[in-house]
């Protein structure tokens, strides 16, 4: 498959596709005749030695100085230079490759000035595999990711370092080998590649994916230790959301009901309560309101990968040039900090059903910590140690960025979105909760090792796959290789694909 990139239309899923897996892209040809008319303006303007942000004129504190002829050749050059000022280790590539395709996608809009050369250099990069070195920091999410974004741009004078076929190779090299030809940068060509929020907005993208992924494991692990703790499934009765009215847990209750069906829990053959406690009866709502969380932040996203983020703005039908804050990341790192919040509250919920699991005084009749030892073994005990240290990391990294603004540029650029700093503190959110979800859910699978009563088809399944990577813990061994077996299954999504396999769609 072929992605065609309009301007329009591009998802968070498309962003996966490429940015993670590859498929190739092309740039539709009304889109190539918007940018080519865009630049023909542009071209006009600077002949008439017309006043344009950024085109012949400094940016930021620089604004008021109005560049010569001979400097506007070279302004662009220096742009970049100044501007590649990231630190740290090498950003994800498929990171780097998303903001690449949301950047082309701005401009397919015709909105930017850039030559046409530029844009399909890009394109050509992604398909060719020719992915920009760029520091992990910088970026303050305002006047667009400046530093990541100038790291992209040095590959189009020939510049910078690449990743090529598993090799860091010098810019230059990268681009010869994959066949590339060097576009060089002219007149607003440095502005138009790197004036946009486009590193924050693919990374929140793809942790959108991956965290709507997680949210429906999340699910699966709850279904798992309910049917463990012979919970009374009233509660996920699908009628009692739908009065309430919240999407989020209305799906939340259908998936966790369907992962029990067939199961003697829910079919009335198992004493229960009248009345769970919360982390048990109050699920749907949680993961419900996490649902909604994302799905919001999707939106957000999804508005952000499609409209045109850039200063300044230009509009070849009118003949005029816009200058306004449109690479401003806020709209973007606001909800995204909320999806951040979203996940540390689950993983909290996840872990005081573990707790239950593990608490004899709570888990209607399993043994101490999972273990038929109790004393001579400590089971499962040093599993919650582990889920609770991360939980912490997650509350100390769900601060909001989007309100920790320092101002930059002698206070030109006074508010910024902090955005960069959203996106890098949200992976490490989930990172954790991979953890958490996969104790929660190797505890549920040893609890449920412990009943004697039949199971719903979902939480069969998904046992099933737990057991092909971690034991029954009959007698106490080192947990480390269990705990991290448990993470990377889950953020393989493996018992996901597998009980999806077994009873359909959790979504």
């Amino acid at each position: 498959m072929t992605l065609i990139i309009k301007g329009s239309g591009l998802t968070v899923e498309d962003i996966v596709k490429v940015a993670r897996h590859g498929e190739k892209v092309e740039l539709d040809g009304d889109a190539l005749q918007r940018i080519k008319k865009c630049r023909a303006m542009l071209e006009r303007k600077i002949d008439a030695h017309e006043i344009m942000y950024g085109v012949n004129t400094g940016i930021g504190e620089f604004s008021e100085v109005v560049l010569n002829d001979d400097q506007v050749k070279d302004f662009q050059k220096y742009l970049i230079y100044n501007h590649a000022a990231g630190i740290g280790d090498a950003m994800k590539e498929e990171y780097v490759r998303g903001a690449m395709l949301g950047r082309i996608n701005v401009h397919a809009h015709g909105n930017s000035g850039i030559r046409p050369e530029i844009t399909l250099t890009l394109v050509e990069m992604l398909n060719k595999g020719v992915t920009p070195f760029v520091c992990q920091k910088g970026s303050v999410g305002a006047s667009g990711d400046l530093a990541p974004m100038s790291q992209i741009a040095l590959l189009l004078m020939g510049e910078g370092k690449a990743f090529y076929e598993g090799e860091l190779l010098e810019g230059k090299d990268a681009m010869e080998r994959a066949g590339i030809e060097v576009p060089g940068l002219q007149a607003r060509d440095g502005l138009g590649t790197i004036n946009g929020s486009n590193v924050l907005t693919a990374m929140s993208a793809i942790f959108i994916y991956d965290a709507n992924n997680w949210l429906k494991q999340a699910e699966i692990g709850a279904a798992m230790s309910l049917e463990a703790l012979k919970a009374n499934m009233g509660p996920y009765t699908s009628r009692l959301h739908e009065v309430r009215g919240f999407k989020g847990a209305v799906r939340s209750a259908k998936a966790i009901a369907k992962m029990v069906d067939g199961g003697d829990l829910k079919e009335g053959k198992v004493d229960h309560k009248v009345q769970d406690a919360y982390s048990m009866r109050s699920s749907p709502q949680v993961i419900g309101a996490a649902h909604d969380a994302i799905a919001y932040a999707k939106s957000q996203v999804e508005i952000e990968l499609n409209g045109v983020g850039d200063n300044p703005i230009f509009f070849p039908d009118e003949n005029i040039a816009l200058s306004g804050a449109n690479f401003q990341g806020t709209p973007v790192s606001l909800p995204m900090d909320m999806a951040g919040i979203a996940i540390t509250m689950v993983s909290v919920l996840s872990e005081r059903r573990m707790n239950r699991l593990n608490n004899p005084a709570l888990s209607v009749g399993l043994p101490a910590f999972l273990t038929k030892g109790a004393g001579m073994f400590s089971g499962m005990m040093l599993s919650q140690y582990t889920a609770d240290m991360q939980i912490v990391e997650q509350r100390i990294l769900s601060a909001p960025a989007s309100i920790q603004s320092i101002p930059a540029a002698a206070d030109q650029e006074d508010f910024v979105s902090m955005g960069m700093n959203t996106a890098i503190k949200n992976f490490q959110i989930l990172d954790n909760a991979y953890g958490v979800l996969g104790i929660e859910i190797m505890a549920a699978a040893q609890a449920l090792d412990f009943r004697e009563y039949n199971f719903g088809k979902g939480t069969k399944a998904a046992h099933k796959i737990v057991r092909k990577y971690v034991d029954f813990l009959d007698i106490d061994r080192p947990l480390y290789k269990d705990h991290n077996s448990m993470k990377d299954l889950i953020k393989s999504c493996e018992i996901l694909h597998e009980v999806e396999k077994e009873i359909g769609k959790l979504d």
